[in-house]
């Protein structure tokens, strides 16, 4: 008897996705919920388990292919003691190869900080692994499609530096050429294929500036307030609720007053009418190494700063693990963009379609400023909002901007509600 492994329901407008990486080949034992493979779509990139314990009999769809929901993609061979007979006693040289068959036992290449550079393109499970061992991905041979790095590759590296570390700490091997196979390099320049996700990426900001009527809006907020309440606050606040005051949640909730002033912001086009919301699902934007990703925080509106934090907290750990279900990123009605992490001054960020309002954070920077007629220099940040014109007016926006700033700028407006 087997168990067939076919595409699970990737979530709401989701029809297809593309095989980015198997980490397992015919013949390997498998335990329940073990990832088999990757699934990248649209959106996120997701890890599809085994659903019973036994050998991977065989593959029917190989890296790199498009595939739809439903789809079969893999058979598991039932078996009592299977995957006990492959790791401990079979004798098939295929299931378990001795120890003196193995050619690519050497020590396991480690550093203390993995580079940002060398993590780029690989999938979650692998990225735990190359974290947790603190391994170098650029000096394990790779055995997946193109050259790309699997799990099982990246577990045979530290299982090989753990036999070997006590004998002799031989020379890392050079990168194998194999890794290098998906860029094809041309003296200073080299071509990499996109993935589906920036593609994805790609099509809709081009469709959001061909769709929307975009326009954007600039003001300033001085955080000194803002500033001397977390300040004052910080230590109370994370021995109370176990987690730290940042300033994600004041910027929410100073959003959450403008719309309920000026809702169209919060509301979008849906065919020859205007769909306005009467609850606020806050989208954060994130970035990743494998491009933006967007979770949404749901009614905004009825929850504590505590509650943003966490919320904020926990989307931003599970956008690194690649972690993130469809879910967590469908039914946003307005985004907060914060490029200051980066550094950005000013910048003009592009509507997340189909909604009507993005606001843009950036760096706080010191800066002169008249106050009462004097020169101060204060902690200043430069704020935009971005807007569809076809149904937020200009007076609109730059109230919305207002009202967000008297309420950064004043933050017992927030705990008043005013």
């Amino acid at each position: 008897m087997s168990n067939e492994i076919r595409v699970p329901n990737l979530g709401e407008s989701i029809t297809e996705a593309t095989i980015a990486q198997w980490y397992k080949k015919p013949g390997d034992a498998v335990t329940m919920d073990e990832p088999l493979c990757e699934l990248e779509t649209d959106k996120v990139s997701i890890e599809v388990p085994a659903l019973a314990s036994g050998v991977l009999s065989e593959i029917l769809v190989e890296e790199g292919a498009t595939v739809e929901v439903g789809a079969l993609l893999a058979s598991i061979a039932e078996g009592e003691g299977a995957p006990q007979a492959s790791a401990q006693e079979a004798p098939a040289p295929e299931a378990a190869p001795a120890p003196e068959a193995a050619p690519e036992a050497a020590p396991a290449p480690v550093v203390a900080n993995v580079p940002a550079s060398q993590m780029e393109g690989l999938s979650p499970a692998v990225r735990r692994v190359v974290e947790e061992h603190g391994l170098s991905p650029d000096l394990i041979a790779g055995t997946g499609k193109n050259g790309r790095l699997t799990k099982d590759d990246a577990l045979k590296a530290v299982a090989a530096g753990t036999a070997s570390a006590a004998s002799s700490p031989a020379a890392s091997p050079a990168p194998s050429p194999a890794a290098s196979a998906a860029r094809v390099a041309a003296g200073p320049e080299e071509r990499v294929k996109m993935t589906r996700l920036r593609k994805t990426i790609a099509a809709r900001l081009k469709e959001s500036q061909n769709t929307a009527a975009q326009l954007t809006t600039f003001n300033e907020v001085d955080m000194s307030a803002l500033m001397s309440v977390r300040r004052d606050y910080k230590d109370v606040f994370e021995q109370k609720y176990g987690v730290k005051l940042g300033f994600m949640s004041f910027f929410a909730r100073a959003c959450v007053t403008a719309l309920r002033e000026i809702p169209a912001v919060n509301a979008e086009i849906s065919g020859d009418e205007i769909v306005y919301k009467n609850y606020v699902n806050m989208g954060i934007a994130v970035g990743t190494e494998k491009g933006l990703v967007v979770p949404v925080i749901r009614n905004v509106e009825s929850m504590s700063l505590a509650d943003i934090e966490q919320a904020v907290g926990e989307y931003g750990r599970k956008a690194r693990d690649g972690q993130l279900a469809i879910a967590d990123l469908q039914e946003g009605t307005f985004t907060i963009s914060n490029g200051g992490v980066y550094g950005s001054l000013m910048s003009t960020p592009i509507l997340n379609m189909p909604q009507s309002g993005i606001l843009g954070m950036h760096k706080i920077q010191q800066r002169p400023v008249a106050i009462d007629g004097k020169v101060e220099v204060r902690p200043m940040m430069y704020l935009a909002l971005s807007y569809d014109h076809r149904i937020v007016d200009g007076k609109e926006a730059v109230t919305f901007l207002v009202r967000v700033k008297e309420s950064l700028e004043t933050p017992e407006r927030l705990l008043l509600d005013i």
